[in-house]
């Protein structure tokens, strides 16, 4: 449970304004991109965002006394969550697929499901890096692709990170709080019922597209064939090393992390591992792989430094949140499911699972209802699920979403708007689905 040591004084002291500065480092997330491109994109003009709206946040909690929170946000929270990511990063880095075969619909579709499967053990973040080139490749001859662009974000970047606290961060953080690594496979069910509406859903669309493709770009496209090869395999066991690691170096498989007096290499062994398992997989992969997924460390830096200062600008929120949980109104697991939802799509899905996980850790439980990471199941379901999937529903809701369009667009295709993105593809196919799933399961 979060904030544990908090006293109901300094608890009642709290009120919303010192939450200021975590607004406005959302909104600037969410419009830096949209009204200042070109500085935005510096990661150092982001840094500068992320220190300056920290500053009256770490003035304010030292002054409130309430530095232990500070410190359980960074050492407890923000670094096993960038050293994941940066594992995660470094490794599938090293794992190049080439090749291009036909972009017939039921190939594209297969690529789909199978990112769709990877991204619960290596991330979202992993299997979109890994697979967007090779999907990009394989329909650089087809006229209409932005389709399969927009389908991949959901899929591969979004919903099919549901399984594992591998698949996406805000996963990361509830298995941070308390629920176990296998918990996470209780979410199959929606995780399968999911896939299978997009997968279904865009086979039938790129069925209809590939039957306008002029016949010279077919006939071209099936000129350039080249066979699917994959290289290195050293970097696949590494990630294996990373699956083993989160899901057998933690609390309940070795109690003695958790205690006190715990030594700092026992407490953080989890965090030690992983970052000796991305500096092997950095000196073990040849320069030829790295080139060929036109690795750079830009992406991972612009989350390390956007981060810390979300992770430091939210610390008096949950705070809030957790005084006020009973008074929300929130009780309902589909209360939580469009709740944190809707706040995952336009804010982002990390901090937004981790503030109504803290909200829900509040509210009364019924005997005899099960428990999970101090909620109640079918509630941190709701949570978890939502988080993942409506993430999807904008650019802005996971890392990977800008991404995997910056990436589409550098191979020259053209792809919508902010709004024409919610517009014309979630709000007619992923928000059915979405409400589709709740109805079925909550």
């Amino acid at each position: 449970m979060l904030f544990v040591h908090t006293s109901p004084e300094l608890i009642e002291q709290i009120s919303l304004w010192p939450s200021i500065p975590f607004f406005l480092i959302l909104l600037a997330i969410a419009i830096g991109p949209l009204v200042a491109e070109e500085w935005w994109d510096n990661n150092r003009n982001k840094l500068l965002v992320s220190v300056v709206l920290s500053i009256p946040t770490v003035y304010y909690l030292v002054s409130s006394g309430l530095t232990e929170h500070l410190e359980h946000q960074i050492v407890n929270d923000y670094i096993p969550f960038i050293i994941l990511l940066t594992s995660l990063f470094v490794i599938t880095g090293g794992i190049h697929l080439s090749g291009d075969i036909k972009a017939k619909p039921g190939v594209n579709t297969l690529f789909l499901g199978l990112g769709y499967l990877l991204a619960s053990f290596m991330g979202t973040t992993g299997a979109a890096m890994l697979l967007i080139r090779p999907v990009i490749s394989i329909n650089k001859q087809r006229h209409f692709s932005v389709h399969t662009i927009l389908f991949f974000i959901a899929a591969v970047a979004n919903c099919g990170g549901l399984l594992t606290p591998l698949g996406d961060p805000p996963l990361l953080m509830l298995y941070l709080r308390g629920a176990s690594f296998t918990w996470f496979f209780s979410l199959i069910p929606e995780w399968a019922f999911v896939g299978a509406l997009l997968l279904v859903a865009y086979f039938i669309i790129d069925s209809y597209y590939y039957k306008k493709e002029l016949p010279k770009d077919l006939a071209a496209d099936a000129k350039e064939i080249k066979p699917i090869r994959i290289t290195g395999f050293r970097n696949i066991v590494l990630l294996l090393g990373v699956v083993f690691s989160v899901a057998f170096i933690n609390h309940d498989v070795i109690p003695e992390m958790s205690g006190a007096d715990a030594p700092f290499g026992l407490k953080h062994l989890r965090e030690i591992v992983l970052l000796a398992l991305t500096v092997i997989a950095y000196v073990i992969t040849p320069q030829k792989i790295r080139n060929g997924n036109r690795f750079s460390w830009g992406p991972i830096v612009e989350v390390a430094v956007v981060f810390i200062g979300i992770f430091v600008t939210m610390t008096p929120t949950l705070i809030f949140l957790q005084q006020h949980a009973s008074s929300m109104g929130l009780t309902e697991p589909w209360h939580f499911y469009y709740a944190t939802g809707f706040l995952s799509a336009f804010l982002d899905n990390t901090p937004t699972a981790v503030a109504f996980h803290s909200v829900a850790s509040n509210i009364p439980i019924a005997d005899g209802i099960p428990v999970v990471a101090n909620v109640a199941e079918n509630i941190l379901s709701a949570i978890a699920t939502s988080a993942v999937f409506f993430g999807a529903l904008t650019y802005i809701g996971n890392g990977p979403n800008f991404m995997v369009k910056s990436i589409a667009e550098d191979h020259g295709i053209k792809m919508p708007s902010f709004f024409g993105y919610v517009i014309k593809f979630s709000l007619i196919i992923l928000l059915p689905i979405y409400i589709l799933t709740q109805l079925i399961f909550m």
